[in-house]
């Protein structure tokens, strides 16, 4: 059988040896270190925005400790896109809060305008304002933060601006991740950069920054014997993780222009194919094409691809299934159009990795046109 091909798969600029043999020279192998101070700081520099970066575990982490930031705690209510991974409601069940799931618009298939809303208003009503909006930047596709942002600041609810899938994105000419009152990043495995694992929260103010710090350190007071006051948490990067990530900030922009590359392939090759359409920028979103999704004519042509894809080693994914789907989040409230699971039956995910060579993407629009061929 042919060499597997993957959806998203790490993909190294060969500098991370360097900073990570540094480290081993300079036994600097704790949470803390020059690599860690570096890293960063290169995100600081990368995202141009007068922001504050703590790295930090996991994306999954960042959003834990935005909302403990945001001072969400056991019984608040937190509106949360529907349409995402896992990863970006879970951190409410940690604060013991509830989730409020809203469905996506159909632009951008991120969190709908009109059905946040109408779930503020009717949460109002029912006397649970809720104390945090989660929305999420899906597949690198920037949400409408133009619209968003003026209703949450028309409610005075503060966003936690998930930008896991957009490291690179930008809206208006600003970078994803610098639009939230706090905002999170993913270094996972499969994102447009690796840590292997990790993440970033990114703050406006500095107090955020370094309240995030002392609490992903165990929130260990300033004092020679181990004192705490506040219950803390192992969250944060260390500087082996962060010798990685120093080295794949040197080619996160070769790594979206091939990602942006494989798009325009796929968009090329699947042009005459009436039932396959591809998730469009506006004019103030630039992708940095995470994964190149399409919307396919229906359920039973989405699996049809998929299994004729897997037939050939070819790895691909349906989209997220929303979260308001899901046997464990079924019990929340949520606010639907239809939109999410409409995408969630008739979307898939396409290998995208900026490592892809061009035989590989010609073996996967080969099976894909052999599959429709028979459709």
């Amino acid at each position: 059988m042919a060499e597997k091909i993957w959806l998203s798969s790490p993909h190294m600029s060969g500098k991370e040896q360097h900073y990570i043999r540094e480290a081993f020279d300079t036994n600097w192998v704790a949470p803390l270190g020059p690599n860690v101070n570096e890293f960063e700081s290169s995100i600081q520099s990368y995202l141009r925005e007068d922001c504050h970066v703590a790295a930090l575990s996991s994306g999954t982490a960042a959003i834990h400790l935005g909302l403990i930031l945001m001072g969400v705690g056991n019984g608040d209510e937190v509106i949360c896109q529907s349409k995402t991974f896992s990863a970006s409601a879970n951190p409410i069940i940690y604060q013991g809060a509830i989730p409020v799931f809203v469905d996506s618009e159909k632009d951008t298939w991120n969190i709908d305008p009109e059905q946040l809303e109408i779930a503020i208003k009717d949460r109002i009503s029912k006397g649970k304002k809720p104390k945090a909006i989660i929305s999420v930047h899906l597949y690198g596709m920037p949400y409408k933060v133009d619209e968003i942002h003026d209703i949450a600041q028309k409610y005075d609810i503060p966003i936690l601006e998930d930008s896991a899938e957009a490291f690179g994105s930008t809206y208006n000419g600003k970078k994803c991740g610098t639009f939230g009152d706090i905002s999170i990043l993913s270094f996972n495995g499969n994102k447009i950069i690796t840590t292997s694992g990790g993440g970033a929260l990114i703050a406006k103010n500095k107090e955020y920054r370094d309240k995030a710090i002392y609490l992903a350190t165990q929130a260990r007071e300033n004092a020679i014997e181990y004192h705490h006051t506040e219950i803390g948490y192992n969250y944060r990067m260390s500087n082996i993780v962060a010798g990685i990530g120093r080295g794949q900030m040197t080619i996160l922009d070769e790594h979206v222009k091939a990602r942006r590359s494989n798009f325009e392939f796929y968009q090329e090759e699947f042009k005459n194919f009436d039932s396959i359409s591809f998730l469009n920028e506006d004019n103030k979103s630039y992708s940095n094409r995470w994964l190149t999704t399409i919307l396919t004519a229906s359920f039973e042509e989405r699996e049809a691809i998929r299994l004729a894809l897997q037939n050939e080693n070819i790895e691909s994914r349906p989209l997220w299934k929303p979260m308001h789907m899901q046997p464990v989040f079924n019990k929340y409230p949520k606010y639907t159009n239809g939109v999410s699971e409409d995408l969630f039956n008739r979307g898939l995910c396409l290998p995208s990795g900026s490592n892809l060579s061009a035989e590989d993407l010609k073996r996967v629009s080969d099976a894909l046109k052999k599959c429709m061929i028979h459709v």
